[in-house]
């Protein structure tokens, strides 16, 4: 709960922040000179990356989200396992063995977005996140559209060694 308070109060000052400069970039247009126009043109420019990035984001989240509730819901989400040092932090060496099982399991069904999830959970336990939203978004892909065994396109998918 406490993720979601932090991600929609980051949310919002990031749509405050939009809004101001958005603003101010059409400020600077009204003004009308080829300078101040140029200017405000690129100052808008800015908060139309800034949302199209916040709403991928969103997006990206609410499906893992949605997998993370249907995996759960089937009794498949991984089990915490992880042996942690006295401060809390998970021990390298148990994140390793659990991601070495993750990547076989993986590799062993390949068009099953469960083993994707598994996989970036492991990843994320062994602090490598981008392999680990890479994980994620196989494992969203493979969700929305499943390759059946055999198909063309199903030998390619490769599973990333963790190095």
């Amino acid at each position: 709960m406490r993720a979601k308070i932090t991600y929609l109060v980051t949310a919002a000052v990031l749509v405050f922040y939009f809004v101001l400069v958005g603003s101010r970039g059409v400020l600077l247009i009204e003004n009308g000179t080829l300078l101040t126009v140029t200017f405000g043109v690129a100052v808008l420019i800015l908060p139309v990356i800034g949302i199209w990035f916040l709403w991928k984001n969103t997006q990206f989240v609410r499906r893992a989200n949605a997998l993370a509730a249907e995996l759960d819901a089937e009794g498949g989400l991984p089990v915490d396992e992880l042996v942690r040092t006295a401060g809390g932090r998970i021990d390298r060496d148990s994140a390793d063995a659990v991601f070495a099982r993750r990547r076989e399991e993986t590799e062993d069904s390949p068009d099953d977005w469960r083993c994707w999830f598994r996989l970036a959970v492991a990843y994320q336990d062994a602090r490598d996140t981008p392999r680990a939203r890479k994980a994620m978004q196989r494992a969203i892909a493979l969700h929305m559209n499943p390759t059946p065994t055999g198909a063309p396109g199903a030998a390619a998918t490769s599973v990333p060694s963790g190095d």
